[in-house]
């Protein structure tokens, strides 16, 4: 005879007293048994005959297949019912099930599993880290895979592998993460400014050069929906095979962003925060006021440059108490057939200039339930934002004035004024910054909906439909006060004030059909086949007025501005527009597996577009790639080494529509007026060629990658080589006159060419029972050229880029033309300076000569400013509850044309305020600017990027699950020969390298954040 633990009886007998022992014979579990209880509340006695299973009460415990350590908070659940549980500090659980019933096991970062309930012996559960890579799901276009059966170029980043710290844009999470992907804030931190993404380089002269974004299923989704904490991973279709199926959007590449989802279980809160502080990384070396006195007042005898006072203009655009705060609550939860998570969010995101901020508040939920035996789901998402943004301050020509304005000029007059500088370019930014307003009020909502039914076991049909609206309000005020509103100018010491109102939409419907069949074990079909229509419309208004005589009522009264009677002010305004365009498709894919060992996919998509011409409106996308798991064949012996290998190759071909709309019409605008009955009536004439064979750009790109993972996985990573070729490139050429009714008309010639290397690495550099130390790398090659760009009819010598800034007329510093790369600066060659100080050049026929000796004919090819190669290398240090990230990225081999110096450090800028530099460095020149290679530097830089220290809590509550407290600075050193503030420049577009004038301050930022689970 043996005794039960009582607390198999809890459930039973809780806040009960147990009046007797209960014993049971062992080998008989099914009796029936009576048993007594008193009440807590001290009433009679009860008796109950209560037939109890002891099978019902399954335990088991949840353990890391990898750590053996214990899985705290698993959601545990019988399938097919409402019951459920999670795991306690222990891994422990115990559920009612009975033989025959299936436990479904799910936790976030581990892979799910289900286990059969056997008897009542406890189970002891094994959950594999969702970083057993082979198993990882990767999402591709309109469904996923496993990435062991992905046979195109896609890379998967995961929340746990985001960059951490405060991010102004989703894709700063992956910034450096993914080789070929190139994310650059050209203006830095400034929270009023977005990131240029850029996938395997430029693919067309004026069509769209980003990837497409797609989130949670809608083509085109905006990123100012999705907010840290709500991201479950970014996936990025790299190749043509991949972006194929998305077809005249997929030229730039896909990004495909996946939100968090709720899971069955009890309901849980999260909350996510953290605080910001940003500081500038590198100031400007411009004369102080002393050293501006000591070089130019004294050093060249000019006391009239001194204004009497010591100031530093640069101090005074700095907020030098900003800080940046973010909230986001969530709640989630569901059970085996419905799920749902909801987030609120709030932004206070200050800048480090002053009144350079945005605040902004939205919310996401998504849900989903499935029903009808299990045949029927319904899910959706509603996601919004509303943000205010103040755009006055952090201007880049604000920055601009800070290091050329007179360190010596006063900022005030006496009577509290702004005083004013006369020099060239010359004006006040505070006085700006007091008497302006600029602001925008902006409201983004997006919703969509999928019901999901399954005809069959391998065959289910679903419908999709989105709604994305995008609203925003810009204001503009100049005070009476301002010093362009002064009374000896046009405006007659009046206001001006202009508005604008901008709209755009997407509605998307979409549905699917999809097959997935194993046959005999080692065959596996999957299909997909599909329709796809999306309606884009754009609409503005705006309108401007002057002659305002206060400031009262500022951009609210409109019509009480003076200019619309009084004709001496400057014209009023006023305008509207409206656009769309549609795209309907029809697409399928194909995929076919052979025992884990061979795969093939194909995709075609067939589409149709109303941007271009009637004869080419509709054009096909067809791809296809195989893969060889070279590692599950029986002849591979070397497993223990190589545990897998596999092989890759792809073509596929993709299209380019990024481009404005009605190009292919004939579009009719305003002429003169002409009188009739002496009223004058508005003319209307044909402004633009109509082309009926204008078409999409095409891409077609060859892929051929190898995947593999060596010593059971402890280094893993992927190769691949591309080679892509865009023909048809969309341009505006001249057109002859006549026939041609305008002087330029849209055509389809050229080609450009893109070839690169990306290598992908993961490996775990150590590894003990509390020590793990990880390491990633991502690094690329690429080379862009443009193969041609004239035909038979229309032709082109070159194309130039980045115009240089005034004085001087400096012209274009990058130009582009036929078997040349793009980002090429081309310009003069420096030989030196003569006894006067004059610039020397190099000629043509290798002599030297003067400014006013070289020509056109004697300009070169002087260097490139697209970076030939980037890096990025990750550490992570895990001991215990510890976490320490460290992040280097890098960019190399390519030139930045430093015009700051160019200007700033020559000392012909005087009267304005130099650099240094033009006293030092540059003290032997004594002529105006020029363009040449003398002002191109070595732009190559290693970024300590990101260094984050965190730390889980274990604590001994049932109320916090979760606690994760980490600290982190981002840009905190930068390792260089670059003499500038900042090597990482625009590097996307066809003016890459070229260091402005103007800029907005580069900062390091230091971030405390929360992360706790409830």
């Amino acid at each position: 005879m043996s005794k039960i633990d009582l607390r198999t009886f809890a459930r039973l007998t809780k806040n009960t007293k147990l009046f007797f022992s209960l014993t049971v014979i062992a080998g008989t579990m099914h009796q029936a048994y009576a048993v007594g209880f008193v009440p807590s509340n001290g009433s009679k006695k009860v008796s109950i005959d209560k037939s109890v299973n002891l099978q019902d009460l399954i335990k088991g415990r949840v353990q890391d297949t990898k750590t053996g350590e214990a899985i705290a908070g698993v959601s545990v659940s019988v399938k097919g019912s409402e019951r459920g549980t999670t795991s306690n500090r222990e891994g422990n659980f115990a559920i009612e099930a009975k033989a025959g019933d299936i436990l479904v096991i799910s936790s976030i970062g581990y892979q799910p599993k289900e286990v059969k309930v056997v008897n009542s012996a406890p189970l002891n559960i094994q959950l594999s880290s969702a970083e057993d890579q082979l198993e990882e799901v990767i999402v591709v276009g309109y469904g996923t895979q496993k990435k062991s059966e992905v046979t195109s170029a896609v890379a998967s980043v995961k929340e746990r592998d985001f960059n951490q710290g405060g991010m102004r844009n989703p894709m700063d999470l992956v910034q450096g993460k993914v080789a070929g992907l190139n994310v650059t804030r050209t203006q830095g931190s400034n929270p009023n400014a977005g990131s240029s993404i850029q996938l395997r380089g430029m693919a067309s002269l004026k069509g769209g050069n980003s990837p497409l974004i797609v989130i949670d299923g809608i083509p085109g989704g905006n990123l100012d929906l999705i907010k840290q904490g709500d991201i479950e991973s970014i996936d990025v279709l790299k190749d043509g095979s991949a972006a194929a199926i998305y077809g005249t959007r997929g030229n730039g590449g896909v990004i495909l962003v996946t939100t968090k989802k709720g899971r069955s279980g009890e309901p849980r809160f999260e909350y996510y925060t953290y605080g910001q502080h940003e500081a500038v990384a590198k100031k400007p070396e411009m004369l102080s006021a002393q050293q501006f006195r000591d070089y130019v007042v004294n050093g060249q005898n000019k006391p009239d440059l001194d204004l009497g006072a010591s100031t530093d203009l640069y101090d005074e655009l700095i907020n030098k108490s900003n800080f940046s705060t973010f909230h986001n609550f969530v709640a989630s939860g569901g059970g085996e057939k419905s799920n749902y998570r909801a987030s609120v969010n709030y932004e206070n995101a200050e800048g480090i200039a002053k009144q350079n901020g945005r605040q902004q508040f939205g919310g996401r939920i998504n849900f989903s339930q499935t029903g009808l035996k299990d045949r029927l789901t319904f899910s959706g998402n509603i996601a919004a934002n509303f943000n205010k943004a103040d755009l006055l301050g952090g201007k880049t020509e604000y920055f601009e004035q800070a290091i050329q304005r007179n360190p010596t000029a006063p900022l005030y007059n006496q009577d509290g004024s702004f005083y004013q500088t006369q020099g060239y370019n010359n004006f006040n930014p505070l006085d700006r910054m007091a008497n302006r307003v600029d602001q925008r009020n902006q409201e983004t909502f997006s919703g969509d909906a999928r019901l999901k039914l399954k005809i069959i076991e391998p065959l289910s049909i679903s419908a999709f439909g989105s709604y994305l609206r995008n609203n925003w309000n810009d204001r503009q005020y100049r005070s009476i006060k301002d010093w362009d509103q002064r009374q000896n100018s046009e405006y007659q010491g009046m206001g001006y004030a202009w508005k604008r109102n901008e709209l755009t939409w997407s509605k998307t419907f979409e549905t699917t059909i999809d097959y997935n069949q194993t046959f005999n074990e080692k065959h596996n079909v999957t299909g997909l086949l599909g329709y796809s229509f999306q309606y884009n419309g754009y609409e503005r208004f705006e309108m401007a007025n002057n002659g305002f005589t206060t400031d009262a009522f500022q951009d609210w009264d409109m019509g009480s501005g003076t200019a619309l009677t009084n004709t001496k002010l400057p014209r009023p305004s006023m305008g509207s527009f409206k656009e769309d365009n549609k795209l309907i498709a029809f697409f399928g894919r194909v995929n076919y597996n052979y025992d884990q060992k061979y795969f093939i996919s194909a995709i075609l998509r067939r589409e149709g577009s109303s941007r271009f011409g009637a004869n080419h409106k509709w054009g096909n996308f067809p791809a296809i790639s195989g893969g060889w798991t070279i590692s599950n064949e029986d002849f591979f012996t070397n497993k223990d080494v190589v545990n897998n290998l596999k092989l890759r190759a792809g073509y596929g071909i993709t299209g380019n529509q990024g481009f404005p709309n009605y190009n292919s019409l004939i579009l009719l605008g305003t002429g003169g007026v002409y009188p009739q009955d002496g009223i004058y009536y508005q003319t209307y004439g044909p402004t633009q060629n109509p082309n009926p064979d204008l078409k999409w750009e095409q891409k077609a790109e060859f892929n051929i990658g190898l995947d593999f993972g060596l010593w059971n996985n402890r280094l893993t990573g992927s190769l691949d080589v591309y080679n892509r070729k865009t023909n048809d490139l969309l341009y505006e050429y001249k057109a002859q006159q006549p026939a041609y009714v305008s002087t330029k008309i849209w055509y389809n010639v050229g080609e450009v060419s893109n070839k690169g290397v990306e290598l992908q690495l993961t490996g775990i550099a150590m590894q003990k029972e509390d020590f793990k130390w990880t390491i990633d790398f991502a690094g690329s090659y690429q080379k862009n050229r443009l193969v041609s760009m004239s035909n038979d009819i229309f032709k082109n010598d070159w194309l130039t880029f980045g115009g240089l800034p005034s004085p001087g007329n400096l012209g274009d510093a990058i130009r582009l033309e036929e078997g040349g790369e793009i980002g090429s600066f081309y310009g003069k060659r420096y030989a030196g300076l003569n006894d006067k100080g004059e610039w020397l050049f190099y000629k043509s026929d290798g002599t030297t000569g003067t400014t006013s000796e070289v020509n056109d004919n004697d300009r070169a090819y002087i260097g490139n400013g697209v970076p030939k190669f980037n890096a990025s290398l990750g550490n992570r240090f895990a001991y215990k509850g510890f976490d320490l990230t460290i992040f280097f990225r890098g960019k190399f081999k390519y030139d930045i044309l430093n015009t700051a110096d160019m200007f700033f450090g020559n000392q012909k800028w005087l009267p304005n305020n130099v650099f240094e530099s033009a006293f030092t460095k540059h003290a032997a020149i004594k002529q105006d600017p020029q363009y040449s290679d003398y002002y191109l530097e070595n732009g190559s830089f290693v970024k300590l990027d990101n260094i984050t220290l965190g730390y889980n809590f274990k604590l001994k509550t049932d109320y916090i699950k979760s606690l994760y407290v980490y600290a982190t600075g981002r840009n905190i050193a930068t390792f260089t020969k670059y003499t500038g503030l900042d090597p990482e420049l625009q590097d996307t577009g066809f003016e890459a390298g070229i260091d402005s004038r103007s800029f907005y301050p580069r900062t390091r930022s230091w971030t405390i954040g929360l992360n706790v689970g409830f």
